[in-house]
């Protein structure tokens, strides 16, 4: 008889764990979701090297967008560069430019449509070398647009040159003994030349490196785009990044390198907010 007890006793706590067990389905409900991929984000799989900050922002700016509710009110502007194929990635409207021409043809479409939220994806040598010109004139004119820019201290996609940004002693595909001040001149502080100019309202630089530097520059980027429907004028977002393949380093070791090398020429922080 107390072997027959026993039995039921055990048959019974079976059931009942199997009635306790949750299904995955109970888990995968929409109030217990913490983070999922943005639905502007497309599933083409990105071309960036593994370790390479872009997919990083490409991601935070999916975010922002749809946080905001505008996505069809928003249009990119991509030119040459590692990011040129940015409207594979991100699901709004997107127009190409010429190398260098982001803040031209952004100017047009903002001018044209005051409506839309338009925002610029450039690099360190499209903006701060072949687009000086372009991006001076937009941020002095004080256009209502967004300009995200990526400072990897390199030219990443046509082979590694030394660009603007390229720090004293850095090894390029163009300077194999380091960067010369005498050869070279000296690195350029591009963003803030850019926040002396009466057009600029708000310029910050930040980085991706640790969960907490990505969520700052979600906030600056979505600050940045607020700035936009409140006809502000320009909105500068720097975000300093990593380029490995580039930098011929790992990616852990890239963003130690960026840390040690790089902050200590472009500190991290608002530079400019009204």
């Amino acid at each position: 008889m107390e072997m027959v007890a026993d039995d039921r006793r055990f048959n019974k706590k079976i059931i009942n764990q199997k009635q306790d067990k949750m299904e995955l389905t109970d888990i995968i409900k929409e109030e217990n979701i913490v983070v999922q991929k943005s639905k502007l984000l497309t599933d083409n799989v990105m071309h960036y090297c593994p370790g390479c900050t872009h997919g990083v922002v490409h991601k935070l700016i999916a975010e922002v967008i749809e946080e905001l509710g505008i996505q069809d009110k928003t249009v990119g502007v991509s030119p040459v560069g590692c990011s040129v194929f940015a409207y594979n990635y991100i699901d709004i409207d997107w127009a190409e430019a010429a190398h260098g021409r982001a803040p031209a043809v952004a100017t047009a479409i903002s001018r044209l449509d005051p409506e839309k939220y338009v925002f610029t994806y450039q690099g360190d040598g499209d903006l701060a070398s072949i687009g000086c010109a372009e991006i001076m004139h937009a941020c002095n004119r004080g256009e209502n647009i967004v300009v995200v820019f990526i400072n990897n201290a390199i030219y990443g996609m046509t082979g590694g040159q030394m660009a603007p940004t390229t720090l004293l002693g850095q090894v390029t595909s163009t300077t194999p003994y380091g960067r010369d001040a005498k050869l070279n001149g000296f690195p350029m502080k591009i963003t803030e030349l850019l926040a002396q100019l009466d057009g600029t309202c708000y310029v910050t630089r930040q980085s991706a490196d640790t969960p907490g530097a990505v969520r700052k520059t979600k906030t600056a980027l979505k600050k940045a785009f607020q700035n936009t429907r409140l006809q502000k004028g320009v909105s500068f977002v720097e975000v300093v990044g990593t380029c490995n393949s580039g930098w011929k380093m790992t990616p852990v070791d890239s963003n130690k390198w960026m840390r040690e090398n790089m902050f200590k020429k472009y500190p991290l922080g608002d530079i400019k907010d009204i």
